[in-house]
C-alpha cells in the first residue's frame, strides 16, 4: 500500500483477481459488506447513491459520479453524521482499476478533504483497501474493528 504526501489521499493495493471481480465489491452491496461497512445501499450509475453504514453510527455517503466498468468509479462522499464537517458530497473518491498480470492494482484516490482530516481518512482507507485485498482474492478477511459499535471513525 501507497499513499501520497499531497493535498488528496491516494492508496494503491494489489489484488490477486482481475478487474471484472475486484469491481464487484465497489458495486454491489453483498460484497461491499464483506470488506466495508454492516449495510450498504449502493445504486451504482451516475446520480446514484451511495450509503454505507458503517458501525451503526458513521454512515458514508454521497452519489455515483461516474461508472466505467471495470476500470473506474468516481463518487462523492462524505459522513451523513451530525457534527462531521465532511458532508455527503463534499469531497470526490476516484478509484482506478489495472489489469496486472492475473491480478488488478486498485488506486484510490479521495479529493477534497480538509488538511486535518487527510490523516485519518488515509489511515481509514488504508485499513479498508487491506481488507479489500483479502475479500476481492476470495480470502475472508474476519470480523471488521471499524465495524463495532464502540470504534471510533476518528471525528
Amino acid at each position: 500500500m501507497t499513499q501520497s504526501k499531497t493535498d488528496e489521499v491516494r492508496v494503491q493495493v494489489r489484488i490477486a483477481a482481475r478487474p471484472e471481480t475486484v469491481f464487484s465489491f465497489f458495486t454491489d452491496p453483498a460484497k461491499m459488506v464483506r470488506w466495508k461497512g454492516r449495510s450498504a445501499q449502493l445504486d451504482p450509475r451516475p446520480g446514484g447513491d451511495y450509503r454505507i453504514d458503517v458501525n451503526g453510527r458513521d454512515i458514508m455517503a454521497g452519489k455515483y459520479v461516474e461508472i466505467t466498468p471495470y476500470s473506474r468509479i468516481v463518487y462523492t462522499f462524505g459522513w451523513d453524521t451530525p457534527g462531521n464537517p465532511i458532508t455527503p458530497g463534499s469531497t470526490t473518491v476516484e478509484v482506478t482499476l489495472a489489469r496486472d498480470g492475473d491480478g488488478t492494482v486498485v488506486t484510490l484516490t479521495h479529493r477534497g478533504l480538509p488538511a486535518a482530516a487527510r490523516e485519518q481518512h488515509a489511515m481509514g482507507w488504508q485499513h479498508y483497501l487491506g481488507r479489500l485485498v483479502k475479500a476481492g482474492a476470495g480470502i475472508d478477511p474476519g470480523p471488521d474493528p471499524f465495524a463495532d459499535p464502540k470504534a471510533t471513525m476518528g471525528h
